[in-house]
Formats: structure tokens, sequence, C-alpha cells
């Protein structure tokens, strides 16, 4: 006899802390799967009540009422499906992080989260007890099992579901994009699949909170370790599937595949929604960027534009005395290309006042990089003064590259609400520049060939001071992302000095990453929660 059910993957986009706007957000999406899709099973992501992650807030005492209050309501008022979705649980005063299910009529113990993850950008050992033993129940005569993200990437929780006569397994995320981790988790997926012959449905939370951003793509998979059903990413939605159930097999069936995304169109699309929910959850009005006529304030802008249209960004051009005439122009071609609110405030006037103010203590000491700094504070300030005065958020405009080795300005150019690229290596700015041109040139070809510059000093190049940026990505990524010591990359070829004098810049550099405004995270450890180094200190690189 062949059963089956209609399983919903509910890739919703919610807001932390804003329990009663997520649960109406859950009850909308219950009642859109049942009426448009016939769903008998809907799957939300993991603490889809309470939004991921919720940090701080789980030690607030009306956090377990006001969660318990949210699963009232959906008990009350969901359409009649059965529901799997996230939430905080309390159990004695204990905490689990759990896949709660909701049907109609019967009770089910939660899910309870078994491994905790402790590390990168993640803290729930903070918040979290562990959960024991291995959660299943009925539905349409075919047995589920539910796990809770980290569960799947050890062996036990899906093992013990096997072992108790599970034919199909849920999987509910709230796992955080980086470059390349939807591969990861479609091998991890085949893998667990295959092994222990279960099916799969994993279903991941989609959206941007502060630095981290949500890829959904959430995906099924059969008991061969087979995808076979493909959910976009980057966006919300119900994405519906069916799953035949036939004595102790259990198959779901096969959808035309969805689209894989390249490693720069992923990338993109992570900064894109970052940004875009940022903003539009923190309810700012627009956005302000310094426009120089180099590459990353181009990317930033473009970024800023798919992410709120043009009539929400403004973009400054506040030339001095070394910017040249390319920059000028390619600024101005930019902006026009994509349609933005251009002005064009020259500092120089501004600059003479403060070196006159300044040049009783000065004296007669030579110029230096104070001169430099300088400029990006008077451009830094005038953005935030027109942030104060219209609203708009400033989007800072540096790379994670110059950010890893201090080259930038504190409360200069690192002066700002939200900083887009943060976590993009300048080499990978090149590229998503490259890509965003693909139908047609919006970013100017001139200002993705020209060497990189600050145009704080005549004739100023980046490798003036810097290794150049192919080599130094290499290096930073070893130190940073894969924590190699700086022998491990100097007997991997690289070059002794260059090296040294890198990893010396990153160090020294910490306290200013630590005064920069958050920026979506797309590397494996970005600076932030990722990297959590002491300001003072004295490590040595070298080991």
């Amino acid at each position: 006899m062949v059963s089956g059910i209609k399983v919903v993957m509910a890739q919703i986009n919610v807001t932390v802390g804003d329990i009663p706007g997520n649960t109406e957000r859950v009850l909308e999406a219950t009642r859109e799967a049942v009426d448009r899709h016939g769903a008998d099973l809907v799957v939300f992501p993991e603490l889809a009540i309470t939004g991921y992650p919720p940090e701080d807030l789980l030690l607030r005492p009306s956090i377990v009422p006001r969660v318990e209050e949210a699963l009232e309501r959906l008990r009350a008022e969901a359409p009649p499906a059965t529901l799997v979705l996230g939430s905080p649980w309390s159990v004695e005063g204990d905490l689990y992080n759990a896949a709660v299910v909701i049907q109609p009529g019967t009770e089910h113990p939660p899910a309870c989260k078994q491994h905790l993850p402790n590390y990168h950008v993640f803290d729930e050992a903070r918040y979290f007890q562990p959960g024991q033993g291995t959660a299943i129940f009925e539905l349409h005569g075919i047995r589920t099992a539910i796990t809770v993200c980290e569960d799947l990437w050890y062996e036990g929780p899906i093992a013990d579901a096997a072992a108790g006569g599970a034919q199909l397994l849920i999987n509910i995320n709230a796992s955080p994009y980086h470059l390349d981790k939807h591969g990861d988790r479609e091998a991890l997926l085949e893998k667990r699949s295959r092994e222990h012959s279960l099916p799969i449905v994993y279903v991941n939370l989609v959206g941007g909170q502060d630095e981290l951003v949500f890829d959904g793509g959430s995906m099924a998979f059969d008991g061969q370790g087979e995808k076979v059903v493909q959910a976009p990413q980057f966006e919300a939605g119900l994405y519906p599937l069916e799953v035949l159930g036939e004595g102790e097999i259990c198959r779901p069936v096969r959808q035309a595949p969805g689209e894989t995304l390249s490693q720069e169109a992923a990338a993109y699309r992570a900064l894109v929604l970052g940004l875009q929910d940022y903003i539009g959850k923190n309810g700012f009005p627009s956005v302000v960027l310094g426009l120089s006529g180099g590459i990353d304030s181009a990317l930033t802008l473009a970024v800023a534009v798919d992410a709120l249209g043009a009539d929400r960004v403004t973009a400054v051009m506040m030339p001095f005395r070394y910017t040249s005439s390319m920059s000028l122009e390619d600024a101005e071609a930019l902006a026009a290309n994509l349609g933005v609110r251009y002005q064009v405030t020259p500092i120089e006037a501004t600059y003479d006042a403060f070196m006159e103010t300044l040049s009783a203590s000065f004296g007669d000491r030579p110029v230096d990089t104070t001169e430099e700094n300088l400029q990006a504070r008077i451009r830094g300030t005038l953005l935030m003064s027109l942030s104060n005065k219209f609203g708009g958020l400033v989007l800072t405009t540096g790379n994670k590259s110059e950010l890893a080795v201090g080259y930038s300005t504190l409360y200069g150019d690192m002066a700002g609400g939200f900083s887009v690229i943060k976590d993009v290596p300048k080499t990978l700015v090149y590229r998503l520049s490259r890509w965003r041109n693909r139908n047609g040139e919006v970013i100017p070809q001139r200002i993705i060939e020209r060497a990189p510059s600050a145009e704080l000093a005549p004739d100023q190049k980046d490798e003036d001071s810097l290794p150049p940026y192919e080599i130094l990505d290499q290096i930073l990524e070893r130190y940073v992302e894969q924590d190699q010591s700086a022998e491990t990359i100097i007997a991997a070829g690289f070059d002794r000095e260059a090296v040294m004098h890198a990893v010396r810049l990153v160090d020294i550099n910490e306290y200013k990453r630590q005064q920069s405004p958050v920026g979506t995270r797309i590397t494996r450890r970005g600076f932030g929660k990722d990297r959590r180094y002491p300001i003072t200190n004295r490590w040595k690189p070298g080991i």
C-alpha cells in the first residue's frame, strides 16, 4: 500500500526578537502551504519563532513566556497541517534549542538539539543545554525523525533515528552562508542519506542578521544519496515536495533541479541580501556613501542599488588636489549608469582650514600620514553630517584586505554604520565587479583595470606599501581564515619578508578592526564574531 505526504519547505525570513511578527509569518506561510499546495507537513527553520541568533535576548526573563504564548497561538490558529518549527524550549529552568511538532489533536515531545556549536560565529553553549534522545512521530504512515542543524554533522543523531525505525529525516537549520558553504552541505546530505538509506529534508533560514546572512537553499535527498529537490538560494518562499511511502521504503519524488549559483553569483547575492535586511529591519530610509572613482566604492554602490533601489542611494564625490581627472570622470559615469543621486563636494577649503588651525601645533614637522588621514576624516565627517541631516545610513567601502592590514583610517573611511564589503578580499572585489558587468558595463572598465590607489598623496599606489593583492590575499587567507603560523605560510613558498610584514600589520591593527562597523560575512572566517583577538597582547606570530 502506497501512502504519502505533501511536504512544504517554508524557507522564511524572520527578524530576531520579533516574536509576534515571526509567529504571524509562520501562520501566513502555513495557510498558504495548505491552501496552495495541500500541505500535510510544513517545515520551518531553526529558531523561527525568535530569529537566529537571538544571542543575549535568550537571557531575558520574559523570553520563555513570550515564546510559550506564540506556540499556543500556533496550536490554536494554525490550519490543519503538521508543523515542525524551531523554537526555544524551557524545561525546569533549562533552555533548549528545539524543533517543536504541532500536530492537530496530538502532543509530541520536541527534538532538542544535541550538539551545540560553540565556534566561529556560534555561542549556543552560552544559552542552551544539550538535548538527549531521538524524536520520531508518524504522519500518514511515515515514521519521521527530526534533528536540528548541527546534529546532522555528527553521526550519532541520524544513526539513532535510523535505528529507531525512522523512514524520513527532517533537519531544520539556521546555517549561515560563506563561500562554498552550499557545496559543503550538499556533500554532507549525500553522505548521511546514503550511509543510512534514509531520505532527508533539509530546511534552512534565509535573510540577513547583522553580520550573518542565511542563504536558504533548502534541499531533499533520497535514500540513495541523490538530491531530488533544490530550493533557490537567497530567496524566501514555500517549496513543496511529495514524499511517498510503501512499506518500509520512503522516497521523495524528484523535481526539476534548482539553479546552482556560481561562487561570484552567490557572494554577490549574499552582499545584496545582507545589506537589504540590515537597512530594512533597522528602519533606515536610505543610504549615503563616498564615491572615489576606485573599485571598492564602485562595487559598494552597485550592491547598494541592487539591494535598495537607486532612489534610496546617494553617492558623494569629495575630490582633493590629488584626485585624478580619471577618478572624477569614472565616478560620474558610474553614478549615471546606476541612476543614483550624485553630488560633488570638494574638500580643499576644509582641509586648508584644518591645516591653518593645526599649524601652530604642527610647527615645522614634515608632512606624513597625518595629512593623508586628515583628508579621509574630513570626508567621513561630511558623510556623517549628511547622514544626520537626511537620515540615510553611511556605508563604508573598505574591503577585507585593507581592514586586515589597517589600510584604512579610523574616523575617516571607517566612519559609518554598515560596511558592505568588509569581508570581501580585494581580489574577490575585482571578480565580483566583473561579474556585475556580465550583462553590460555598469562599473566602468577603467575602474576595474586601473592600479588601486587611495589618492591621498601624489602618484600613490597601494602596492607602494603592500605586497601585490594576488599575493597578499593568499597570505591573509592562510593567516586569518586558516590560522596558519607565519613559518607555515613561508614554508608553503611565500616570501619571508612579505609574510612577516603582512602578519605584523594584521596583529597591530586589531584595535582598528574592533572599532569598525558591522558588515556582511561571506568568508569562512570574517573579522567580527568569527575572530576574537585581544587588542593588548604580546603574541609572536612566527610560531
